[in-house]
């Protein structure tokens, strides 16, 4: 896996994740921002792996576990709100370059 991939991904997902946040903020959507948030904080995994960190692996791990129940919840709502489509989209992504990195 070409590390400038996981990290693009990551911040594309910490992106799509802030967008999602504040339209579900003038929605209402409390779990929806709930695991948002959770999800782009810890897509900061990024940083670790830019720098090449030993524990960017492990990080990746969580990641992938929080980009997962992100993605399920936004998918919820995906039919009604674009960002939680995008949003949905970009989790999924990053979940699945973060699982490839655990192998």
């Amino acid at each position: 896996m070409e590390k400038s991939n996981c990290i693009d991904t990551c911040l594309e997902c910490v992106i799509a994740c802030e967008k999602c946040i504040t339209d579900c903020i003038k929605s209402g959507n409390q779990q929806c921002i709930i695991l948002c948030r959770d999800c782009a904080d810890i897509c900061a995994c990024a940083r670790l792996e830019a720098r090449g960190s030993q524990f960017s692996k492990e990080l990746c791990a969580l990641c992938a576990k929080v980009c997962k129940a992100c993605s399920e919840e936004c998918s919820k709502h995906a039919s009604h709100h674009e960002s939680c489509k995008e949003c949905a989209e970009a989790c999924k992504k990053c979940r699945g370059l973060c699982l490839i990195k655990l192998i």
